[in-house]
């Protein structure tokens, strides 16, 4: 009976390591997956537990096994090395003890295959058809997208956030930038809770607080690199103090929602539309004042962006594609 394992640190799993996988699946009775993971990696162990469990649902036959590993015992490197795939085999040895073949893309397989006395068989070891690295997906996950599982793509998508005084465009540039990267956006969620910003009340806005947050967390999955965001939790602080000058705070989950790659802040020097919802040009300009000394409070980082709608969409796209890589 042939029984075989594949390991790796799966940080972040990608279609290379699904292709070793199912090689190694289709010759073999049985196989181990073993996840590889410490206490101090840029991409936490439980995330990369959850990517390996969605995708191994499709290996009936095949078992997760867990080791997190202690790197002053084991050394933690990509190098192969002779001395240090001993250390590991005879680990392994302990983990999988009635395992016959060790499947691996790199050199360091015989090494440890020799060691445990079992049979290495080796796949794309040149990367020829895959040519990615973990490495290489971490530095720029949006230049490799498509290299990454759909279950770990969430985890990479890049949050912009769109965030400004009322009628500086925020919720069509939102929606176009989204159109055009064929992504999706977060709408404001003011309008779904109070008609009019002068009717607004405190409760209301942790409705809209919350309601904005879920939302926002109901989208990653759905988002294709990118994710438009119209206001954020900064903004909701900020019309708290302008309308009611009253601190404005929310449970920690709505705080970690509301972390983003990218503020872009509306300036408001375009073309004041009164919908009957909004508060005065006057008054939209003292609060764009309002948000921006708010930001520049929370040692947030923004980038304005001005003009007219067309020059608002052109600068955003300039500042997306410079910053993303994409």
């Amino acid at each position: 009976m042939k029984k075989g394992f594949v390991l790796g640190k799966f940080m972040p799993l990608h279609k290379g390591h699904l292709a070793l996988i199912d090689l190694a699946y289709q010759h073999c009775d049985k196989l181990y997956i073993v996840f590889c993971y410490t206490e101090n990696e840029p991409i936490p162990g439980i995330i990369r537990k959850q990517w390996l469990s969605t995708e191994m649902e499709r290996y009936p036959n095949a078992d997760i096994v867990f080791f997190q590993y202690d790197e002053t015992e084991l050394p933690s490197t990509s190098e192969s090395s002779r001395q240090v795939s001993e250390v590991w085999a005879h680990a392994l040895k302990k983990i999988v003890p009635d395992a016959n073949v060790l499947f691996t893309s790199e050199p360091y397989g015989d090494y440890v295959a020799e060691v445990m006395n079992i049979e290495h068989i080796m796949f794309d070891e040149k990367r020829n058809a895959y040519p990615v690295s973990a490495t290489k997906i971490r530095a720029q996950p949006l230049l490799y997208w498509n290299m990454i599982t759909d279950s770990a793509k969430p985890y990479f998508v890049q949050k912009v956030v769109l965030v400004g005084t009322e009628s500086t465009g925020k919720t069509t540039l939102a929606q176009k930038l989204a159109n055009y990267y064929s992504t999706v956006f977060v709408p404001e969620m003011a309008r779904e809770v109070v008609e009019k910003t002068e009717e607004c009340t405190y409760d209301d806005l942790v409705k809209i607080a919350t309601l904005h947050a879920n939302t926002i967390l109901n989208k990653i999955p759905e988002a294709n690199k990118l994710l438009f965001v119209d206001t954020d939790i900064t903004i909701t602080k900020s019309y708290s103090e302008f309308l009611f000058n009253k601190k404005f705070s929310v449970a920690a989950w709505i705080e970690e929602v509301n972390r983003f790659d990218l503020y872009l802040f509306l300036e408001p020097d375009c073309d004041y539309v009164q919908d009957g919802t909004r508060l005065s040009e006057t008054e939209r300009a003292r609060l764009s004042d309002h948000h921006k000394a708010a930001f520049k409070n929370t040692g947030l980082s923004f980038i304005s962006i001005n003009g007219n709608w067309e020059e608002r969409f052109q600068q955003a796209k300039q500042i997306i594609e410079q910053r993303f890589l994409i």
